[in-house]
């Protein structure tokens, strides 16, 4: 079972308030902690309400993974969240400013939207086939 997935955020701060209070993720661990050279750091853990796997919100530590803040997966979408009750989950997502891009499909699998993180990275919000 795959525990955490780090995700390369600007700020700790502003990305607990997206997967918070946006997407409502549970806040698990925020603790202070060093780096491997000593400095000083968070750990800090969210993950979806029931679920096993969680997301480690790492703040970028130098050039490089400053470059790869909203570049997680170099422009792919790479993270997918499924939910039960998708138009609520859309509405709750519009409504707190959340960039979409494109438009709400219908697939044979269910429906589905891209939209981006606190850092700018793409998920697909999914749901169930409506009707």
């Amino acid at each position: 079972m795959i525990d955490l997935v780090t995700l390369i955020v600007e700020d700790y701060d502003p990305a607990i308030r997206f997967f918070v209070d946006v997407l409502g993720f549970e806040l698990e661990e925020d603790k202070p902690s060093l780096t491997n050279d000593g400095r000083p750091k968070r750990w800090v853990v969210v993950r979806p309400p029931g679920r096993e796997t969680g997301l480690l919100l790492a703040r970028a530590d130098g050039e490089v993974q400053e470059a790869a803040v909203g570049q997680q997966m170099a422009g792919r979408i790479g993270f997918f969240l499924r939910v039960d009750d998708f138009d609520s989950s859309h509405q709750r997502l519009s409504e707190a400013g959340v960039t979409f891009r494109g438009e709400v499909r219908d697939e044979d699998w269910g429906r589905m939207i891209v939209f981006e993180d606190v850092a700018g990275n793409p998920w697909d919000l999914l749901g169930p086939v409506p009707g």
